[in-house]
């Protein structure tokens, strides 16, 4: 993991297309303004992880659902 110090109107590039910049700080809050290409997803990482694990009870069978993993071959 990097970690920077970056002052109000400081930039840090990710790469050669995504930009984050840093807007405005107060107190213990940080605005920051990322500039990504469209097909790059930005999500807040309790966002994030709550897709992920919706994604997880989709993918889960059902309860009582058929376990073919242990059928008999025939």
């Amino acid at each position: 993991m990097l970690v920077l110090t970056r002052k109000p109107k400081q930039q840090i590039m990710i790469g050669d297309n995504i930009v984050i910049n840093v807007v405005e700080v107060q107190g213990e809050n940080v605005r920051i303004a990322i500039d990504a290409p469209r097909e790059i997803k930005i999500y807040r990482g309790e966002i994030y992880r709550a897709i992920q694990e919706e994604n997880q009870k989709a993918a889960a069978p059902a309860p009582g659902e058929l376990d073919l993993s242990t059928a008999m071959p025939r």
